[in-house]
């Protein structure tokens, strides 16, 4: 689709924003939202007509890319058939949504509890396993996301939990393994997976095992960082759980759905949780979707004793025929196996590439179509290109960074000092190129922040 300029439209769109829509994580009169017309496939663009190639994937949902003609038709013929309704019926698209997503998730995660989004996934995936277990404490990590909701923010690790956190969530907070980083003093992966599960192990001693009734972990984790855990450490964590009669929860929200080159996250690891999140990729963002997989021996606990939670829209028929489409795309299309292949041929080498050229780039990480790019201002000391958590003045550099590539028609993911690399997992080489071009220029900017 060829974009056409309207910017009398544009103009009363963000006029009725600024009047009326009440932004997520923002100072309300510190924002300036950018007024969108329209998207398709990689590409958005503005009422001015002005097009952007999206390394965001949204909000890394858009896993096939915006407006896929067959989910689209698929969300249109549901809402001519049955647009909604109750959660406690068994309907056709809910149940073909289930049996799909159950036919790929690792192991025996068969039974499929469907929630709103990702953070209410993980809200009934801890309460599950509390319930499982008849324990209170829950483990996460230090550097990790699991969504805005109560109990969901506690678990997360980055400095959005701080404002929600009065210590009194049941949650403890550990270091994962992050070798660029490391809080173990390794020198190698070996060391810092090695390093990273005694401590782990260490903490769970310390706090009772008795005591733990899960342990969460985003598989990949995203938001945070993109750092892929290293070989045997989710084996370990696996062990760990089994030892202690603990619940293993993976957090596939993000990772999930092709995002890694493969289905789930996990099967990169042969590794089968507990319980497993997810949401985004499901159905590309189309309409809210997400849920918990779950496994024999928890759906267990609830044959005979209700599940004391639900959803008024649990499995709303719009979405799970959205989720069948979706993954009958990817299924038939190759998506999956785009983000594998493109991901290792192209974008690997190519973010690489840029690494060599560009010295505010400390590192690269990642797989699939899912890569993170280190910004620092220091190679040697790997000192940040911002501060932690940096704002307003201290934020200069990835502002700048992100205004450039906004400017070569980039629409980057930035957060904190990195810009994640997250297009749509059927993005074309081409369309990659055009990006990583993007990206080449405006790290250039970059580079003018560095020492």
């Amino acid at each position: 689709m060829t974009p056409h300029p309207h910017p009398q439209a544009g103009a009363a769109v963000k006029a009725a924003d600024r009047a009326h829509v009440f932004h997520s994580w923002s100072a309300q009169e510190l924002i300036d939202p950018l007024a969108v017309a329209g998207a398709e496939g990689s590409y958005f663009w503005d009422y001015d007509g002005k097009r952007y190639l999206d390394f965001t994937s949204g909000l890394v949902y858009t896993n096939i890319g915006y407006q896929h003609p067959k989910v689209v038709a698929a969300i249109q013929e549901q809402a001519a058939t049955l647009t909604t309704f109750a959660p406690a019926f068994a309907i056709e698209a809910r149940s073909e949504a289930a049996r799909l997503i159950a036919g790929r998730t690792p192991g025996d995660l068969d039974k499929i509890f469907f929630t709103n989004g990702g953070a209410d996934a993980i809200e009934h995936a801890t309460r599950m396993a509390r319930l499982h277990t008849g324990r209170a404490k829950v483990l996460s990590a230090y550097r990790s996301y699991h969504g805005g909701t109560q109990q969901a923010i506690n678990l997360t690790g980055d400095p959005r939990r701080w404002a929600s956190d009065s210590g009194t969530a049941g949650v403890v907070h550990f270091w994962a393994p992050f070798l660029y980083r490391s809080r173990f003093y390794a020198e190698t992966e070996a060391q810092e997976c090695e390093r990273a599960l005694e401590h782990l192990e260490t903490t769970i001693a310390f706090e009772g095992p008795a005591t733990i009734a899960a342990i969460v972990l985003e598989t990949v984790p995203g938001t945070a960082g993109i750092m892929v855990p290293p070989p045997g450490y989710l084996a370990g964590v696996r062990e760990i759980c089994d030892k202690y009669g603990i619940v293993f929860i993976l957090d596939e929200v993000m990772a999930g759905f092709g995002r890694t080159g493969e289905w789930f996250a996990a099967d990169l690891f042969d590794v089968v949780p507990d319980l497993m999140t997810f949401a985004k990729g499901v159905n590309s963002g189309y309409v809210p979707l997400g849920g918990v997989a779950i496994s024999g021996a928890i759906a267990d606990t609830f044959g005979k004793r209700p599940y004391p939670g639900g959803l008024t829209y649990s499995g709303h028929p719009l979405a799970c025929a959205a989720a069948v489409a979706t993954i009958d795309v990817m299924a038939g299309e190759g998506v999956v196996e785009n983000a594998r292949t493109l991901g290792a041929t192209v974008l690997e080498p190519a973010l690489r590439a840029l690494a060599e050229r560009h010295p505010s780039v400390g590192e690269v990480r990642g797989v699939g179509m899912f890569w993170a790019l280190e910004l620092v201002r220091n190679r040697e000391t790997r000192e940040p290109l911002v501060p932690y958590n940096a704002a307003g003045d201290a934020n200069a550099a990835m502002a700048a960074f992100g205004s450039a590539a906004k400017q070569q028609g980039l629409w980057p993911f930035v957060n904190m000092n990195r810009t994640h690399v997250v297009p749509p997992c059927n993005v074309s080489e081409a369309e990659l190129k055009e990006g990583l071009a993007a990206l080449d220029t405006a790290l250039s900017v970059a580079d003018e922040f560095t020492e």
